[in-house]
């Protein structure tokens, strides 16, 4: 045997092993180490969902004891439904302490929503615009949920600054329920 025909058959089996080794060993692994990684990626992807899920819950969970101890907050500013005439005596007391003159204060037909009652008071009140002003100042004050539902205020005869004051203010109570 030549040296050149040794030489091609030597390149020959070279060529001969690195086509079976491909075909057998190499594209096999790949085609293997492919599928692992899409597997991996499939997983992966399931993990940041469920990490944003987790986080999710967490979130809600905290909003959750946001809103019962805003829920508690404002129960506690809910009076029981028998205390309506010791409010009634605060407002009272407020208005006579700013020097208003009550004409009028008279409770209005209660309204009963789910979880507390409204009680509007339908008031009259005169007196001095600084005064009336003060008036709702303090009864912002007081550790009661208020809100004024309707107010007309008219100008006196007589002395700058003397108004009549004819405003309805409703008070929230706890129900009995």
């Amino acid at each position: 045997m030549s040296g050149r025909f040794r030489k091609f058959i030597f390149l020959a089996l070279i060529l001969g092993i690195t086509f079976l080794s491909y075909r057998y060993l190499i594209k096999p692994a790949n085609e293997s180490l492919a599928q692992q990684k899409a597997r991996l990626q499939d997983k992966t992807g399931k993990l940041a969902e469920f990490e944003k899920a987790s986080a999710a819950a967490r979130d809600l969970n905290k909003q959750l004891e946001q809103l019962q101890d805003a829920v508690t907050f404002f129960e506690s500013k809910l009076p029981p439904t028998g205390e309506v005439h010791k409010v009634l005596e605060q407002v009272t007391v407020v208005a006579q302490k700013q020097g208003l003159e009550p004409k009028i204060i008279r409770t209005l037909a209660t309204k009963s929503n789910s979880g507390y009652i409204e009680q509007p008071l339908k008031m009259e009140l005169d007196g001095n615009f600084n005064s009336f002003y003060s008036f709702l100042l303090e009864l912002e004050k007081l550790p009661r949920i208020m809100k004024i539902r309707k107010l007309d205020l008219k100008k006196q005869a007589g002395p700058e600054g003397r108004i009549s004051a004819d405003f309805i203010v409703s008070i929230f109570f706890q129900s009995a329920s």
